[in-house]
């Protein structure tokens, strides 16, 4: 890319959701934290997430999905964690 370019925005679903489901620590590629939504979907978490880091928590999650992010882990989108709080 040369001094002028810029570069392209990342795509994120910017609408702030409030997600439910229980927290999974998975060993794969060195370790993260994931969470097992309600409804089946499967998030990685990124950001905000020291106050539910234990495996089996239930949990409530506000966040947005980066839907242009890959990860190594590739188990599922990744949730980018504003605030999570255990319910």
């Amino acid at each position: 890319m040369g001094a002028g370019d810029v570069l392209p925005r990342r795509s994120y679903n910017f609408r702030m959701s409030k997600i439910r489901g229980t927290v999974r620590r998975s060993d794969l590629e060195g370790g993260h934290w994931q969470l097992e939504a309600d409804d089946g979907t499967t998030y990685v978490l990124e950001g905000a997430t020291r106050a539910i880091e234990q495996d089996g928590v239930k949990a409530e999650v506000d966040g947005a999905v980066d839907e242009d992010a890959m990860g190594i882990a590739m188990t599922g989108p990744i949730l980018r964690v504003k605030t999570a709080r255990r319910v």
